[in-house]
């Protein structure tokens, strides 16, 4: 097949959809990604990239043309702008920048959901069947996190989305709890399937003795519990630092956080004003690549989310990316994350936004049997490779490409 994957993000930004995309390519698809100049996450552009220029390349097989847009900056105003920027030249550069036909078009929506508008605008001017692959909710998460709060942008922004939903031939979603909030917005349910993140196949178990250097260079000894993302406002890094107070006492628990976001500035400066410097460990933002050699060293992995009734309903895609590597997993989060690592045997999970129940939980796991973590990473990779192994994922979207564009041929688009 010719397919057309549509994305604001992608390679040299870490996003899934960039093994998606190489992964349908070594199954013998033809694959154009048609995305942004990579700014994602410092909100400047990356190093070789532009506004002008460099806006077609090759990776992994995967042809890639890139539109023009504003970068990210660091404030709120600036990400809108990136939105925006990005929604409008790629509507209006399509018809230029994108030629041939193609048999099926992907568009991958993490964040924002106006990805859908470019993506709507390419499914009628290729006449190809649109499946639109549901990261995260709109406009809830706008207003869990504190982005959005005027109840008439909100509305709007629904607006928006009920009509990018309304043009799709079939939305895939990253949680089955996504289910039931687009049935909500009109969506049949026969047109929308499960399709959960899978991890990039760099993420494997790694032994200690085989990820010497930089990683072990970098972290701390004793108990190290590592967090490795993003640092921002639905990672809920209060109930972290609370957490890691309550426990300060515990010199030898070592609270390790790789990434960088929005809020890491805040975590800085928490971290000095509560006197954590020796216990919580800011490594910044290092390669993706590299985090498996990371993961070796530590004892577990943590999670968080806010308490917000719409993160219960996702699975945050760090969770995969722990279980791929056999790390024990220590989550404060609701709902869908919860039930994974629950079901998987992979470690503990309480509520989210609960300091103390975390603070619990990781002084449980620090003093838990060496053997008893071990089994708790051995059902982390099976668990990974019974729901997760893109080897079980990628012929799932296959079969969803080849039957929207049978439908389509047949005369049956929404």
């Amino acid at each position: 097949m010719r397919i057309l994957v549509v994305t604001q993000y992608f390679w040299p930004e870490n996003f899934r959809i960039n093994e998606i995309a190489r992964g349908l390519a070594e199954r013998g698809h033809e694959v154009t990604v048609y995305t942004g100049k990579p700014n994602y996450p410092q909100g400047s552009f990356h190093e070789g990239y532009g506004f002008f220029g460099r806006s077609r390349e090759d990776y992994g097989g995967v042809t890639v043309v890139r539109v023009p847009l504003l970068p990210r900056g660091s404030h709120r105003v600036t990400l809108a702008l990136n939105y925006l920027s990005f929604a409008l030249f790629a509507c209006a550069l399509a018809p230029f920048r994108v030629r041939g036909a193609f048999d099926a078009i992907l568009c991958y929506e993490p964040s924002p959901v106006t990805v859908g508008l470019p993506a709507l605008a390419l499914r009628r001017l290729k006449h190809a069947p649109l499946l639109f692959w549901v990261q995260d909710l709109w406009p809830e998460s706008l207003a869990a996190t504190g982005a959005v709060r005027a109840r008439w942008v909100l509305r709007g922004v629904e607006w928006v989305v009920r009509f990018i939903y309304r043009g799709c031939d079939r939305l895939l979603v990253q949680s089955r709890a996504f289910v039931e909030p687009l049935e909500a917005l009109g969506v049949p349910g026969e047109r929308i399937s499960y399709f959960p993140n899978s991890a990039e196949s760099f993420y494997r178990p790694t032994a200690a003795e085989e990820a010497l250097g930089e990683g072990a260079l970098l972290v701390p000894a004793g108990f190290r519990l590592m967090y490795a993302g993003n640092v921002g406002a639905a990672q809920d890094f209060e109930t972290i630092l609370a957490a890691a107070e309550h426990l300060k006492e515990h010199t030898d628990i070592q609270w390790i956080v790789i990434g960088d976001g929005r809020a890491a500035p805040w975590v800085r400066a928490e971290v000095a004003r509560r006197g954590l410097e020796r216990s919580v460990r800011l490594l910044g933002r290092h390669p993706a690549e590299s985090m498996p050699r990371f993961f070796a060293h530590a004892d577990a992995m943590l999670v968080t989310l806010r308490r917000e009734p719409i993160f219960a309903l996702t699975i945050p895609a760090r969770i995969q990316s722990y279980l791929a590597c056999a790390r024990p997993i220590v989550a404060a989060l609701d709902g869908e994350g919860a039930r994974v690592v629950r079901e998987s045997g992979a470690g503990i999970a309480v509520a989210a936004g609960d300091p103390r129940a975390l603070a619990d939980a990781v002084l449980a796991m620090a003093r838990a049997p060496a053997e008893a973590r071990a089994d708790m990473g051995r059902w982390a990779r099976a668990y990974f490779d019974a729901h997760f192994a893109p080897e079980r994922l990628l012929p799932r979207l296959e079969r969803w490409l080849e039957a929207a564009r049978r439908e389509w041929d047949a005369g049956r688009p929404p």
